[in-house]
This record gives structure tokens, sequence and C-alpha cells, in this order.
């Protein structure tokens, strides 16, 4: 489908220019983003979503993005794209200079709506990259996304879909759009917050809904989860499992292009967001 974008209060046709040359997000990345899953014309976990979004843009210093604008937005945008499995909303701070310094005026927003695209294996490749845990914009959702194009490059080259970093510690961190997960000891960890991973949705979701449900999965404590855990997901030790909001909660097949199986508490945990997610639209 052709995606249906809504810029400045009106559709626009995706093939018109819509945002200037000189947009604070387009010249130096100055803007933040959400992207849901969307189900028979329904975005999953919006509430939840806008929080972030909040919270992201509170990070880099910008005003709150208007609650209702954007609502009312995603509302066109979805009747005019019923088909639509993906929705995005970016916010950025405007018009500004070509340089970093920002300028005060009116925000711009942008909500589109395209197909989701065909599922994808889970394959992941480690990076050779960290993720700096200390920086400015550690656990936002920025629209500065050049970091995750590279490591998503290097990571398809070597016949991956995902790639999994470090942070400056050693220590697991993220992949480029997922949180990850690794299944020992019968249960799942995944990195917490402090690690410098983005606070993902899935995640949140699944370790609440895990709780709810008695599956032993948990945010690791601090140096928990060395990068070096990964050796033992190669040698069978472990498996791993990533989450995001278009593939949910989705158990690896291949690291650095050696097979997986996929572990009891993963396969679960697919199982448990599966229900839940078609239960509650907007949890």
């Amino acid at each position: 489908m052709t995606p249906v974008i809504w810029v400045g209060g009106v559709l626009v046709d995706a093939t018109q220019p819509s945002v200037s040359a000189v947009d604070h997000g387009v010249t130096v990345g100055d803007g933040v983003f959400e992207t849901c899953r969307v189900d028979d014309g329904a975005p999953f976990a919006l509430t939840r979503h806008l929080a972030r979004l909040r919270r992201s843009a509170e990070g880099l210093g910008l005003d709150a993005p208007d609650d209702g604008t954007i609502r009312r937005a995603v509302r066109e945008v979805l009747a005019a794209a019923p088909d639509a499995g993906r929705l995005r909303i970016t916010v950025t701070a405007g018009l500004g200079p070509l340089g970093s310094q920002r300028t005060p005026g009116e925000q711009t927003i942008v909500v589109a709506a395209s197909e989701a695209g065909a599922s994808r294996p889970a394959r992941v490749v480690r990076a050779p990259w960290a993720r700096n845990e200390r920086s400015a914009v550690a656990g936002l959702k920025t629209t500065s996304y050049a970091e995750n194009v590279v490591a998503l490059r290097y990571a398809s080259e070597r016949g991956g879909d995902e790639a999994v970093l470090a942070n400056t510690h050693g220590e697991l961190c993220e992949g480029t759009g997922s949180n990850v997960f690794v299944e020992r000891g019968g249960e799942l960890l995944t990195p917490p917050l402090s690690s410098g991973c983005l606070a993902g949705i899935t995640r949140e979701l699944l370790l609440e809904w895990a709780a709810d449900d008695g599956l032993a999965v948990r945010e690791a404590e601090a140096g928990e989860l060395g990068f070096e855990v990964l050796d033992d997901v190669l040698d069978g030790r472990a498996q791993l499992l990533i989450t995001n909001s278009v593939r949910d909660a989705q158990a690896v097949t291949s690291l650095d292009g050696v097979d997986l199986e996929a572990g009891p508490v993963s396969l679960a945990a697919e199982q448990l967001f599966a229900r839940r997610r078609a239960a509650q639209v907007d949890p």
C-alpha cells in the first residue's frame, strides 16, 4: 500500500514535499518518534507510546507534543489506511538553522501509516560497536538513527535481520530496533535500563504480563549480563529472544550465522504476548 501521511493538520501525498528542507529534524535529527503495530485499524498500546514520546521529547528539551493533536491525526490517518500494519509518529523541533543550535518555534508533527511488511526471522549478528550508556540521549527514542542504520547494514551484509550491541562496559545492551532477552537457567533476563537500552514498550509489557502469568521473566541486575553471554548462546547453553513493537516477542533463530533452537521460556513468552495483545488493544 502507498503510505498515508498527515503533516500540519492535513493528509498529504507521499510523493509530494511536505516538510521544510531546514526542519531541524531533517538537518540535525532534532526530533523524537514512536512506531506502533496496527491491527484492524487500531494502534496497539498507543497510550504507552505517547507517554514515551513525551519522555523522549522532555529528554531532548522539546515541549511536550500535544496529545490531542496526535490522537486526532492518528484517527485520520488510520481511517484513510484501513489495511495499515504500522504507524509512525514523528515530532521535530520544527524550522531551525543549519547548525545544532535550536530556535523557538512551532514543532513539526508527522503521522504516517504503511503496511507492516513481510514477517522476518530473527537472525541476529553481533555488532562491533558499543552503545554509550552515558550519552545525553541514552534511552531516548530520537530521530538520530545513523548508528542504527550502520549497525543494521553490518548485520544485513552478514545475513542478519538485526544487530545487537554491547555498552561501553562490555555489557549486553540492545538491538538497533529491539530489546534483547537471554534465556538461561529456566528464566528470561533482559538488560536493565541502566545499560543504556531503550525502555521498549513490548519489553515493558512482557515483563508485566510475565509477572501476572507466573512466567520467569525479569530485568537483570547491573552487570549480570556481559556481552560474552552470547558465547553461551552459540554453545547452546543459553537462548535469545528479541522484542519490538512490530515483531512482538520473537525467539532468535540464528546468531552470527549459527542456527539456534528456541528455549521453552522464550516460546512461552511468544505465546503469552500474542494472547495478551489480542485481548487488549491499549493495555
